[in-house]
């Protein structure tokens, strides 16, 4: 068993987890990748060694994404039936819940189950708000974006087991965008995933954390981004083709036909190529599909265009109103029925265990106390 601690500019938060980690259970090999931290962190690296951890070293900073995947690649060589824990160096995980989640996959492994285990945290109480806004946003659009429910999905605290290792360094990313893409690749990939509750801990109301919200989400959430860009034109499309129409015939129904046609032509090719990049499968097969998908969008969009029109409202604001709704649903079956992945499987069910308390820590008064038991 391993744990991977990425780190960049460490403080001496790392150290201390390596020893505490070393203490409490001498046979867990500690691997910490220094990711061009520069020499004015060479003596905290050099604790981590003495406190019983292997260092390797990236010349430059190339990002957490990388980090990871060096720790990972270097652990597949020398260790190929390791399974991993990942940490962060910065204090906010826990000995004790660094062993939660390695028993975690110990206990998988005795009963033939392969799942990612997420360290999962709380994030009620005095959690700093800029944690739990960003969670909770981050938490509905992964919900929107695969169908499926995970707590928490900043956590860096993971447990990789060892026939999943060759799928994680498959993933794309360099940066803190690579553990998102991790999560959105479970229920395509058929990857289970097991909730572990952890301790909450915050240092300096988080201000240590290298993670920048508005660019890394924005990175994370490039599929659906395209997705409502890909959903806007096509919107655009639709709205002009329907004004045009309707202007020129007077016809609102046939006009929502025609329009919609026209649009969901364009939505079509432009999701196939550029959104679900499903430019390898069968054409036919994935037209039909959409053009079931479109008949019902269609369906939908009459009855509720002609429920609000009849009832007052005009013809702009009902067209917004029923495409808003209607958004979600089409971006739910175009992923999982109309592009699926030619590998995808059933999702498997979130497994969680124990309980843990939460805690909120400030730097100066953060003490590390090593463990002493282990979790079964």
């Amino acid at each position: 068993m391993f744990v991977l601690i990425p780190a960049f500019e460490p403080g001496p938060a790392l150290p201390r987890l390596v020893a505490d980690l070393r203490h409490a259970d001498p046979d867990l090999d500690v691997l910490v990748v220094d990711d061009g931290s520069g020499p004015g962190f060479a003596e905290v690296f050099a604790d981590a060694r003495d406190a019983g951890a292997r260092v390797v070293t990236h010349d430059v900073n190339r990002g957490k994404g990388a980090a990871l995947k060096t720790g990972l690649a270097d652990i597949a060589v020398h260790c190929p039936d390791a399974d991993v824990v990942t940490a962060d160096a910065d204090g906010q995980h826990a000995p004790l819940d660094v062993l939660r989640v390695a028993d975690a996959l110990r206990e998988d492994a005795g009963r033939g189950r392969s799942a990612l285990v997420l360290g999962i945290r709380d994030f009620g109480g005095d959690v700093p708000l800029r944690s739990r806004v960003g969670n909770a946003v981050a938490r509905g659009l992964f919900r929107v974006a695969t169908g499926r429910r995970v707590t928490d999905t900043q956590t860096g605290l993971r447990g990789i087991p060892a026939d999943r290792i060759a799928w994680a360094l498959g993933i794309p990313g360099e940066g803190f965008e690579y553990e998102q893409r991790m999560l959105l690749r479970l229920a395509p990939d058929g990857v289970a995933v097991r909730e572990v509750p952890i301790t909450t801990v915050y240092l300096a109301r988080n201000a240590s954390s290298h993670f920048r919200p508005v660019r890394d989400s924005l990175r994370v959430l490039l599929p659906v981004l395209l997705f409502a860009s890909s959903s806007l034109a096509a919107f655009v499309v639709d709205t002009v083709a329907l004004f045009v129409l309707d202007l020129l015939t007077g016809w609102l129904v046939p006009s929502i036909v025609a329009a919609r046609i026209l649009s969901a032509t364009v939505n079509f090719f432009v999701n196939r190529r550029m959104v679900f990049r499903a430019r390898d499968q069968a054409l036919t097969g994935q037209a039909v599909r959409y053009g079931v998908l479109a008949l019902a969008l269609l369906a939908s969009n009459i009855a509720w265009m002609s429920f609000l029109t009849e009832n007052g409202l005009a013809l702009l604001p009902a067209k917004v109103v029923t495409e808003g709704v209607l958004f979600i649903l089409s971006y739910g079956v175009q992923r999982t029925l109309v592009f699926p992945r030619a590998d995808a499987s059933p999702p498997a069910a979130t497994a969680r265990v124990d309980t843990a308390p939460r805690v909120t820590a400030d730097p100066d008064a953060m003490t590390t106390t090593p463990t002493t038991g282990r979790i079964r």
